[in-house]
């Protein structure tokens, strides 16, 4: 990649300033992570319908990303899987759920909130660890 693409230099500034992240880094993890779902879903594509690795993996990755929040029970097809935007996996972030809820006055007040201690999430309570970047399965 080009390191002063201009288009590509405002779109990672706008996801930044819409979703209230921190650096341009995690914007690219969650890039990567895209990235890696969408090559395993277009590798399982490759695959004749009815072969056992592409049933069983396609289903799990299907099954993962509808446990997430990402995908809707209604479109869980590998074809779906394709069409999935860095949008997507931002919405199920923590620090957008606290914003959303309205327990936050904006994404930069909910950050602060959650490394406070201020917010928990049940999953991982036990456990204390609180990031804003966590993702928040929707069941």
């Amino acid at each position: 990649r080009r390191p002063f693409e201009k288009p590509r230099l405002d779109a990672e500034l706008r996801i930044i300033g819409q979703y209230g992240l921190r650096n341009k880094r995690e914007v690219w993890r969650v890039k990567y992570t895209l990235a890696k779902i969408r090559k395993a879903a277009r590798e399982l594509l490759t695959l004749e319908e009815k072969d056992e690795k592409r049933l069983f993996q396609g289903n799990a990755l299907l099954r993962r990303l509808v446990r997430i929040g990402v995908l809707d029970e209604s479109r869980m097809k590998l074809d779906y899987v394709l069409g999935l935007k860095i949008e997507d996996f931002l919405e199920r972030r923590l620090q957008t759920q606290v914003f959303k809820l309205g327990l936050a006055k904006s994404y930069h007040h909910a950050r602060v909130l959650i490394r406070q201690r201020h917010i928990r999430s049940l999953e991982r309570f036990c456990a204390g660890i609180m990031l804003p970047q966590m993702i928040v399965s929707a069941t």
